[in-house]
């Protein structure tokens, strides 16, 4: 019987392709690619902001392997060739050959199946759950099988991203665009009217002035000197961004004399005005290290947030511009005319004025803003405690300017008539507000605006950038660019694409007629609120991890503008804030610890277990940091009832990781429901995960591109796989091993991954009929020689007979009582084990003996031989009160 039909005979199950191999180094390779371009590969997941997202990839990956099985008939999938006039596949990607690639996937061979990777595969009748869907992403992924899906989120933010993902499939892009046009021409010019600025190539002698758009305005953050009351600008340097075309070499700096903006050869070194002659290093601004701003007239040095408390605020002055003048470039003024950077004006800074007042006046548009407090948490107290700066409501993150452009266009938005447009054009909004913020700086390096949440806090910039909130010609983050790309998610998920590499070339495939999100629900709840019982065949989810970032108080900055249009529509938008408490996440400021982690998450996988069919899947990615967290969670999935059947790595290269030295990675981990867990002693267990690894890393080894720490990875896997049959069941000393001391020792067994003498003994006396070549076969991986074994008298040849060396053998137990008795050398605990069994069979004393050598080294000892020999003598002598079942199977 193979070792496969052994298993489905065991398990009442078939094995599945995810579980015999996976892609890794086709996954990866698409996955290092796809996360630098994921508006190229996959624009559904450029919709809106969400943490920590997994290539879409990896997931289309996992369902492909985690679908299909041995047991399917042809009639059970379908193989498309993408393209217009899609046909049902051919040359060789039928489904016939689809059903031979499935049997054909293993560890030394997994990427018999890829090649259906890029083709529209459907599958019938298979229910998917992601009880953590967060940003949707294996929920995408697996609509476009076919299958059933159904994703739940305690965040309401994320359950309205993913409802918008699953829904843009069946979405006209052509309503959506009249949607926006709508809004456009409503307040695109109410908005960009404060968004000019005169251009700097006008003729004002001539009074040919003319206007041209603001692309960012630069501010910076001002505090008054605590001993002396000069006013001091917060520049940590005095870059303002990086020069362009003939000046990439250069830096545009601001002169801190006159105020212009002026190049530089050398920001880091001497420099000199253009306009005053002011000579100053840009490098040396007046904030330093810490946190403290140094008084450039006295030297005076304090802290940032106590000259905030003290002075009840900061002021913000506006000292540059960055602009494109479509009219000079019309005029074909080069490059570095019509578009760069300079001083702000006294235009500027009255445009601004001009909004403030209009904001003030204009309280019929304060109802499209947040009128909610920030709630203390980690994220806003401890992490980045923006209370200190000053912040105390949503709405301090913004200035005046933005708050009147971004309650216009929500308003604007309210007014669409569609449900499905008004929210497709709210996930825009909310998506934009990731650059229209106080919060955000300018990467001077790249010439652009940053992201909120680069750091995934809240982190207030000293020199905040103020976009154009409705968009120019140029610039990042704003609403018109925004919503270009959430209408390039509608169009992928209408007819989407994928991209594969062939030969080094990276290929992508004609549309496949299959949308996304046909036949999928998503749910706001807490996931350990799911009821179902045996009804999926598959969970394939992106769980919590226990010290990542608090979700649900990052997630706010969305919700308190969300729910402005969303709170009498949906249940879960009627709160100041989104859940925290029910949040499956450790949380300092709530005294949500580890422990409680552990316990929450074994609460959420007993209801993964009871809602997956008793031969489901539940395939999860995992960030792996140290030897303990590896405990943790395998201790989770083995009290809930599951077994560990495979691990893969996610665009690893460990090779620290056999060296023992901490590493931090993702994973894939591949688990099955189970009630079978059978008795065994850890010196069997032992054998039997060396045993597997030997056959596995055979198999690895043909694999050319696999790295040496993602092999490891998937060895781990493997003893994971042959723990988890036994959880509850090991016995080592008499004692029942933890999940936790198993890795410890599998990490052991990883990093020294050679038999000892016992275990090559234990391993042959396990054979029913050992033979020489079985000794060859253990001493290859062993730090024994045969030489040791057979002086010791632990095996012989006589003739064409192998003769294993036991208590019975007279030339073994003649080596061991010349050993004990004569004191002639070191002796072994096998050595022990022996004499003491010699003794105990001819009704001599063993007391003497025990008393100065029963150590647990020699009662795990004599646990693995009563299991390897099925003889409960080896107990017996030792006076150990226990059965051969309890370490045998």
């Amino acid at each position: 019987m193979s070792k496969q039909d052994q298993s489905d005979d065991e398990e009442g199950r078939t094995e599945l392709p995810i579980e015999r191999g996976f892609p890794i180094e086709r996954v990866n390779e698409i996955a290092e690619k796809e996360g630098r371009a994921k508006q190229w590969y996959r624009p559904i997941y450029t919709m809106h902001k969400w943490w920590a997202r997994r290539p879409g990839c990896l997931f289309r990956a996992i369902a492909l392997y985690a679908l299909l099985d041995d047991d399917m008939d042809p009639e059970d999938f379908e193989v498309y060739e993408p393209g217009r006039n899609q046909t049902l596949g051919s040359a060789g990607r039928t489904r016939e050959d689809l059903a031979e690639k499935i049997s054909e996937v293993d560890m030394e061979d997994p990427e018999s199946l890829w090649e259906f990777y890029p083709k529209d595969v459907r599958v019938a009748d298979k229910k998917v759950l992601d009880p953590f869907m967060g940003g949707g992403t294996s929920l995408v992924e697996s609509s476009r099988f076919g299958a059933e899906t159904v994703g739940v989120d305690l965040n309401p933010v994320a359950w309205f991203v993913t409802k918008k993902e699953l829904e843009a499939g069946q979405t006209s892009v052509e309503e959506l665009e009249r949607a926006f046009e709508q809004v456009r021409d409503d307040v695109a010019d109410e908005i960009t009217q404060y968004y000019r600025t005169p251009c700097p190539n006008g003729d004002h002698e001539a009074r040919e002035d003319h206007d041209a758009d603001v692309m960012y305005n630069f501010w910076v953050k001002e505090l008054d000197c605590v001993s002396c009351g000069h006013t001091v600008p917060l520049f940590k340097d005095y870059r303002v961004a990086k020069g362009r075309y003939d000046n990439d070499d250069k830096y545009n700096c601001l002169c801190p004399d006159c105020g212009a903006v002026t190049l530089v050869d050398d920001w880091q070194d001497d420099s000199e005005c253009d306009d005053c002659g002011h000579e100053w290093v840009p490098e040396e601004g007046n904030v330093s290290r810490g946190g403290y701003y140094n008084c450039p007239e006295c030297g005076q040095k304090e802290s940032i947030t106590d000259g905030i408390q003290e002075q009840g605020g900061y002021d913000l002055r506006l000292y540059a511009v960055e602009y494109y003048c479509e009219e000079c470039d019309q005029q074909g003024l080069d490059k570095s005319a019509h578009k760069g950077y300079k001083q702000a004006e006294a235009a500027d800074k009255r445009l601004f004025e001009e909004a403030r007042r209009e904001w003030q006046t204009r309280t019929d548009l304060h109802e499209y803003v947040p009128d909610e407090e920030i709630p203390p948490g980690h994220m806003t107290s401890e992490r980045n405690p923006v209370f200190d700066h000053g912040y105390e409501e949503w709405t301090d993150l913004f200035n005046q300017r933005q708050l009147l452009s971004l309650a216009k266009l929500l308003r604007s938005i309210n007014d669409i008539s569609s449900d499905n447009l008004r929210e497709l054009l709210l996930v825009a909004f909310s998506n934009t507000l990731c650059t229209n913020n106080e919060f955000t700086g300018y990467d001077q390096s790249y010439n652009k605006i940053q992201h909120l949440f680069k750091t995934n806090s809240f982190d207030p910039p000293q020199t905040p950038c103020e976009g154009n909130v409705w968009g120019a010609t140029f610039g990042r983050g704003t609403f018109e660019s925004i919503y270009d790309m959430v209408k390039s998610a509608v169009e992928y998920a209408n007819a989407p694409t994928d991209r594969y590499i062939e030969d080094g070339e990276t290929i992508e495939t004609d549309e496949f007629a299959q949308p996304i999100g046909l036949d999928s629900e998503v749910y706001q709840d807490d996931m350990r609120n799911i009821s179902a019982e045996d009804e999926y065949d598959a969970v394939i989810t992106d769980p919590p991890y226990y010290d990542n970032i608090i979700y649900s108080e990052v997630a706010d900055y969305f919700y308190v503008w969300q729910k402005i249009l969303l709170e009498d529509e949906y249940p879960g938008f009627d709160r100041e804030k989104t859940p925290r408490a029910e949040s499956i996440v450790t949380n300092p400021y709530l005294d949500k610890t580890t422990d409680d982690f552990e316990h929450e998450m074994g609460e959420a996988l007993s209801v993964v277990n009871d809602a997956l069919k008793d031969d489901g899947v539940l395939a999860f990615t995992y960030h792996h940091s140290d030897e303990e967290s590896w405990g943790e969670l395998l201790q989770s999935l083995c009290e809930t009832g599951f077994e560990v059947t495979a691990t893969y790595p996610i665009n690893s290269d460990l090779n620290k990781f056999i060296g023992g030295e901490a590493v931090s990675f993702d994973i894939v981990i591949v688990a099955r429901p189970t009630d079978d867990r059978t008795p065994i002693s850890w010196r069997r267990l032992r054998i039997d995960i060396r045993n597997e690894l030997d056959d596995l890393q055979d198999a690895l080894e043909e694999r050319e591109d696999l790295k040496r720490g993602d092999m490891g990875v998937i060895e781990m896997g493997a003893c994971f796989a042959e723990y988890s049959k036994h959880h509850g069941e090991v016995r080592r000393s008499g004692d029942i091993m933890t999940a936790k001391e198993a890795v410890e020792e599998i990490y052991g067994i990883l990093q020294d991954d050679a038999l000892g003498e016992d275990d090559v003994y234990l391993d042959l006396l396990r054979e029913a009929d050992p033979t020489y070549n079985n000794l060859n076969k253990l001493l290859r991986r062993s730090d024994s020689s045969e030489e040791e074994l057979r002086e010791k008298r632990l095996f012989r040849v006589d003739g064409d007979e192998f003769v294993l060396g036991d208590w019975r053998d007279e030339q073994r137990q003649a080596y061991v009582q010349s050993k004990v008795e004569d004191g002639n050398g070191d002796v072994t605990d096998l050595d022990r084990t022996h004499f003491l069994r010699y003794r105990y069979e001819h009704d001599k004393s063993t007391a003497e003996y025990l008393d100065r050598w029963s150590t647990d080294e020699l009662q795990e000892l004599c646990e693995g031989l009563a299991d390897a020999t099925g003889d409960g003598t080896y107990l017996k002598m030792l006076g150990l009160d226990a059965t051969l079942a309890e370490f045998t199977e």
